[in-house]
């Protein structure tokens, strides 16, 4: 990985995921059924749209890039890196247990990326991207 890249720190990423958040709920909230839907595929595939960048990313002037291309998060690569997040989205809906499941992902996420010498979350880890300040 090139030198220049440098990780955000966690307050703007946790803002710009929050605005993601608030446009798949609102969305979810217009379109009852497939709104839902509709939030799940923004939540998997907005990473990759862009220049790595999703709604939120580029209100905060984010994005994510590829370690091992040093190029923009391609779809597979947002897939991949959301994967975890999305379970947690999925399981949301259960009441109860979908909740602290939910709960317990997201948090997890979070502490990965205190602990992280580089930001990472599992999902970088499993895609092989990085958050970046444009």
């Amino acid at each position: 990985m090139s030198e220049e890249l440098r990780g955000p720190g966690i307050l703007l990423r946790a803002a710009a995921k929050a605005v993601d958040f608030i446009l798949i709920v609102a969305v979810a909230a217009i379109i009852p059924k497939a709104g839902h839907l509709a939030g799940l595929a923004y939540l998997l595939l907005g990473d990759g749209f862009r220049n790595g960048e999703s709604i939120g990313k580029k209100l905060i002037n984010l994005r994510v890039v590829s370690t091992k291309t040093d190029g923009p998060c391609s779809f597979k690569d947002s897939i991949l890196r959301n994967s975890t997040l999305a379970a947690g989205y999925i399981f949301w809906f259960v009441p109860w247990v979908g909740w602290i499941f939910s709960i317990l992902v997201f948090a997890l996420e979070f502490i990965l990326v205190l602990g992280s010498r580089d930001g990472k979350r599992l999902g970088d880890e499993l895609a092989d991207t990085i958050v970046i300040e444009k």
